[in-house]
């Protein structure tokens, strides 16, 4: 390369850099791993399944305590859900928070413990039965993500977010007609109504199931839109945020789809 400067040109310096590679450098370049997310400090997909990991290992870790120790799963319901709505709104404006990911995860664990106690004691294997569901339906959701044989869309996010509310909804007016007695069947609607005989908690259990899954690719989509955009590496754990509180909601529907079938 020629420089402007003849001075400068004429130097040293300039004269004992070597102007191209040898191939023993070109060699030890391409064999040179690549950079980490710590070096890049840029998310990846590798880095943000090490925090979702981590997630899940100190939500356990609440499920435990939640099992163990009766009554501590409504603190920890209550918690989960205040972290929840603070997680959310600060991921929105700053910086995601490892500490606050974490609080969130330990919190919900207690609050899941305590209800798998319940679900269990009321009909004894639904706990591994919501287990195994829980796993194949991420499972599968993810291979058909990875494959490109789903992906999230307009139309049908927009579809999700009615069926959503429309679901919240439903949930509010269930509970209320339960807590004042309007029905006494204790699962509400879900056990009193029959569609052709099924109960309607398990039609709309199904659907929630789908709900569930479909969450999931818009979990992976943010994921994979973060990292293509070079997106800074505390995200990662927004990214463990949004599939932590997605996995927790679908373990919880398949736990009253399976405790409802019982009946």
């Amino acid at each position: 390369m020629a420089t402007s400067n003849p001075a400068f040109s004429q130097s040293p310096a300039f004269r004992n850099t070597p102007t191209t590679a040898s191939a023993e450098q070109l060699q030890e370049l391409y064999e040179a791993p690549s950079a980490t997310a710590v070096e890049t400090d840029r998310m990846t997909v590798e880095d943000t399944i090490r925090k979702t990991v981590a997630a899940f290992a100190v939500l356990l870790v609440g499920a435990a305590v939640g099992w163990i120790v009766p009554g501590l799963w409504i603190l920890g319901l209550v918690a989960g859900l205040v972290l929840a709505f603070v997680n959310i709104f600060r991921n929105r404006k700053k910086l995601p928070s490892a500490g606050l990911t974490l609080a969130y995860a330990a919190a919900e664990g207690v609050a899941i413990g305590g209800i798998s106690r319940f679900y269990e004691a009321f009909a004894g294997g639904v706990v591994i039965q919501a287990v195994i569901g829980t796993v194949v339906v991420v499972g599968v959701t993810l291979a058909l993500f990875a494959s490109g044989k789903i992906r999230a869309s307009a139309r049908a996010t927009k579809i999700f977010l009615v069926a959503m509310i429309g679901y919240f909804l439903f949930s509010i007016i269930n509970l209320v007609l339960i807590v004042t007695g309007a029905v006494n069947d204790p699962w509400g609607l879900r056990g009193s109504f029959h569609i052709f005989g099924i109960p309607l908690g398990l039609v709309i259990g199904v659907l929630v199931v789908i709900m569930c899954a479909y969450s999931l690719v818009l979990d992976f989509d943010a994921i994979q839109r973060g990292v293509k955009n070079r997106a800074p590496r505390a995200y990662g754990w927004a990214g463990a945020f949004g599939i932590m509180v997605t996995v927790v909601w679908l373990y919880l529907e398949l736990l009253r789809i399976f405790a409802l079938s019982r009946n």
